[in-house]
Order: C-alpha cells, then structure tokens, then sequence
C-alpha cells in the first residue's frame, strides 16, 4: 500500500495535480450521461416497465451507489491511478490486479470503440453526411476515427485541457437535457401515466446465446411489464450508470484526492440519477409510453406534441454527451495502462511522463491508435455487452477489497468510510452478480476467452518481469539465526 502511494512521487512517472471535485464531477456526468438518457428511457419504458421506468433508474441507481461507496473509500485511502487495478494490486495482490486491469480494457477501450461509432452515425444525422463517410454503414468509418484522434491531441496536451473540453461538453448537455425537461414538462398528460405499471405479459424465450444466463441456468421464464418487467429494464438501464468508476482512475491527478475524490464519484453519480429519473418522467408523460420504441425516443416524444423543431437540438446534446463519453473512457484507459506499466506487468516505456504537459504521452498514443482501429473497422454493436460485464465484475472485485482492507490495515486513515461494512459491500456484490446473470450467455462466452487471452499475456510477460518480481530476485537472504544448544 504504502509502495503504491510512493510510485506517485518518482519524477520519472509523475503525473500532474490539477484536478478540483469540480472537475471530477463533472468527468463522471460527462461519462455516464451519454446516449443512455437519449435512447434507453424511451425504449426501456416500451419494451419492459412502462412509466415506471422511473422506477427502474431509481433501483439502478441503489445498486450502483452500494459500488460507489466502495470506490469512494478506495480512492481517498489509496489516491493512486488506476483505480480498481490499484485497489486489488493494493488488496488482493499482483495476479488479481492484472485480471481486473485486463478486464477494465472491456469497460473503458472497448466501451470508447463502440461509442465513438454512435458519435459518428449522431453526427451523420445531423449534418447529412455521405454513407461512406460516417454513420452505422461506413467501413472504414471516418467520424469515428477523426473524433478519437482529436481527443487523443487534447489528452496529450494535458489533464487540465482535457477536463475544461468536458466542462463544456457537460454544461452543453445539461442546457440540452434541462430544455427537454423545461419544455416537456408542459406537454405532459396524466392519462399516459395509466397504468403505471403495465399488466404482466409472458415475453418469448431466447434461444441458444441470446438466452440470460438466469434463463439458461434456473429455467426463469420472462416477463415483459409488471413488477418483473421493472426489475428487467433495472437490469438493462444500469448500464446507463456506467462511468462513475472511471472518476477513480484521475486520483493521481486530484490536488486532494482524500477530500476531492468522495465527493466527485458520489456527486456525479446523485446528479446523474435525478436527470435519468427527471428525463423518464417527462417523455412517459409527453407520450404514451407504446409508441417509444425507436432509436430516437425523445425526439418520437417531441414530434407527437408537435415539437419536431426539437428534434435537432437533441441531437446536439446527444453528440455533445457522447464526445464527452469517449473523452472520459479513454483517459480512464491511459490512467489504467499507466499504473500497470509502472509495475512492470506491461513495458515500462509506455508509462513515460511528458516533459512539458505532464501526462503519459506514449500509453495515450498506443489507446488512441487501437480505439481508432477498433472504432473505424469493426462492427461493434454485438460486443457492446462485454462493457457491461466488464464494468460489473470489476464493481465485485472492489466491493470485495474494501471488507480486506478493513481486516488487513485497519490503521490506514479513511477520510471517507463505506457504511455498513461488510454487509453494504455484500449487497454491492450480491446486485452486481444479478446483473451480470441477466446478460446473454455469448457475452459470458466473450467474456471468459478475452479473460484467458489475459491469462496468457500475464504467465508470458507481466508474471516474469513485474517490480515484485525483480524486487523478490534483488532482495539480499536474510542471514538464519543461530540455534541454542
């Protein structure tokens, strides 16, 4: 624990403290608000829980808050980068770390891919781009590819820039999402409330790796509407929450990080989940909630009220959001693949500090080069779901580490403490498992093949050359004492 923090402070890997609770509040609203608020009320209401959808952003976001309480003591009792990379390198030890930091490239390198090409078909819409050039039909697709390069330019230049560009992404998707509630909310009827919560209806079973993983494993038949139509869209817009861990990969980068780092991950996280339950509250109320199953809810809900002039504007805040998305995924990469470099598990020499902008110049190339390649030449919407497991597994690993933390180093000064531990990590673990169970049985297939690739690469390079490795092969025998007689 006490090596990690003291890595900080190497001027050959040392990183640049610019970053107020401000700034990390807004980094997690500019990650997790992103085409979840713009797609996945509508649909979700349509498909599953109806107007309570609010519902269902209400239990997602209890779930998430047991994992941010968990992310919020780890961070202000280990300010390091990496977030739960360090946390289990920290807790459970080197092997774990590299399992959960290969598994953070499905959350955060992975996550930024499939969102830039959403970035691209957005800007597509909007300024009627040719097909060749941008959107869900373009290979290679040129939008995706230029918005991440430009967002590489703005990492390497500095933390700082980087966190005033999400600024104003995030103050333009706020104006954008406050008309859609301002406006909307004088077109509401109370009759498209009715029923709240649908009737119950048998929903047709998936088949072969469609199938949810529950399914599959305790023959659960499923429902659309009622009460286990609520929980099934919980299980889905949850995903819509993703980010706020990310905020934990900057506390290397936070003036204060025991102060600051607390109140960006839950700040964010609050602000995010008013929006989400405020957005779904309106657009159920605008229209009825049957006629939101589109890719465009909102801008369906604008047009049966006669508001069609709106529908642009959204889809400026929708760009707006989703740049600010990858921006934040991709730097909470770089901060990952910097902290494993650091220990030795990757090459040392992509963790190189830049002279001048004092960020990590290399790793960011390396990220913007492979996300670009990803985002540019491969259809990605199938492997969409291995974001979310990835993101779910890692909520069990850290959720798990703060109750060995508590046994392990009692005597480390918490500035935050998670409220009833153990049982609030127990519940944190006990969610996120339920969740994972409700994802499709080929996204397990996924994820277990891209978890032995990382086996491999850790028995082949980062087992034989990482520092506690050479720190165990340069460590003198200690001399054996003398036995009496």
């Amino acid at each position: 624990m006490e090596d990690s923090i003291k890595d900080t402070d190497e001027p050959e890997y040392r990183l640049r403290r610019s970053l107020t609770a401000v700034d990390l509040a807004a980094f997690g609203i500019g990650v997790i608000v992103g085409t979840g608020i713009f797609v996945l009320t509508g649909q979700q209401a349509a498909i599953n829980a109806g107007p309570a959808i609010v519902l269902s952003f209400v239990i997602a976001g209890v779930v998430c808050a047991l994992a941010a309480m968990c992310y919020a003591e780890f961070a202000s009792t280990v300010p390091v980068a990496g977030s739960a990379y360090t946390f289990s390198y920290a807790t459970l030890g080197e092997f774990v770390a590299w399992i959960i930091g290969w598994d953070l490239c499905l959350e955060l390198a992975l996550g930024a891919a499939v969102v830039s090409r959403g970035w691209s078909a957005y800007l597509q819409q909007l300024l009627d781009l040719p097909g060749w050039l941008a959107g869900d039909k373009a290979l290679p697709d040129w939008g995706a590819i230029f918005i991440v390069l430009a967002l590489g330019v703005v990492m390497i230049v500095g933390m700082k820039m980087s966190s005033r560009l999400t600024n104003v992404l995030v103050g333009v998707k706020l104006a954008v999402i406050f008309f859609v509630i301002g406006l909307g909310i004088f077109f509401i009827k109370t009759s498209n409330y009715s029923p709240f919560i649908p009737p119950a209806q048998p929903a047709p079973k998936a088949s072969g790796g469609n199938a949810p993983l529950l399914q599959v494993l305790a023959g659960v038949t499923p429902q659309h509407f009622g009460w286990f139509g609520v929980l099934a869209a919980a299980a889905i817009v949850f995903f819509a929450y993703i980010g706020f861990d990310i905020v934990a990969t900057a506390a290397e980068e936070t003036k204060n990080p025991q102060r600051d780092m607390p109140r960006g991950i839950l700040a964010s996280l609050a602000i995010c989940a008013l929006l989400y339950v405020a957005v779904s509250a309106v657009v159920t109320g605008m229209t009825k909630y049957t006629n939101l199953n589109t890719g465009a809810p909102l801008a369906k809900a604008f047009n049966d009220v006669g508001q069609g002039w709106a529908a642009k504007l959204i889809a400026l805040g929708a760009i707006s959001g989703i740049t600010s998305v990858i921006l934040v995924m991709m730097l909470g990469q770089t901060r990952v693949f910097f902290a494993m470099s650091r220990d030795g598990l990757l090459p040392p020499a992509i963790a190189k500090v830049h002279p001048r902008f004092g960020t990590p110049w290399v790793v960011t190339i390396l990220t913007c080069v492979v996300v670009a390649a990803l985002a540019g030449f491969i259809p990605l919407s199938e492997l969409s779901e291995l974001t979310s497991i990835g993101t779910l597994f890692a909520f069990v690993v850290v959720s798990i580490g703060v109750v060995i933390l508590r046994r392990t180093r009692p005597d480390l000064p918490r500035t935050f403490r998670a409220p009833g531990v153990p049982w609030l990590p127990v519940a944190s673990v006990a969610a996120s498992v339920w969740l994972m169970l409700n994802l499709p049985v080929e996204t397990w297939i996924r994820f277990v093949v891209w978890m032995a690739v990382g086996l491999a690469v850790y028995f082949l390079y980062g087992a034989r050359h990482s520092r506690l490795r050479r720190a165990g092969q340069r460590a003198p025998e200690e001399p054996v004492a003398p036995t009496s007689a």
